[in-house]
């Protein structure tokens, strides 16, 4: 009877660790990661639109505030010269 106790518990043991090793490994797979991600990538992408156009609206207060707004902006010098 105390052997049947013991390779009860046993079993019992075994099938608990198994089914949280296998819950483990799930959540490491592309599937379990995208599910615990939710919509992450959505809110990253609002919030980069969001920067962007925040430091765009700051290059306008600038550009007026130092008076850059009103001139054309040359285009640097090239230094790639010809060769001959």
């Amino acid at each position: 009877m105390r052997r049947l106790f013991y390779v009860a518990l046993g079993a019992t043991a075994g099938v608990l660790v198994v089914r949280r090793a296998s819950a483990a490994l799930n959540r490491w797979t592309p599937e379990g990661v995208a599910g615990q991600l939710g919509g992450a990538g959505e809110r990253i992408a609002l919030w980069w639109a969001e920067v962007q156009a925040l430091a765009a609206a700051r290059e306008d207060e600038l550009r007026h505030a130092l008076g850059l707004d009103h001139e054309d902006v040359e285009a640097p010098p090239s230094r790639i010269r010809s060769v001959r």
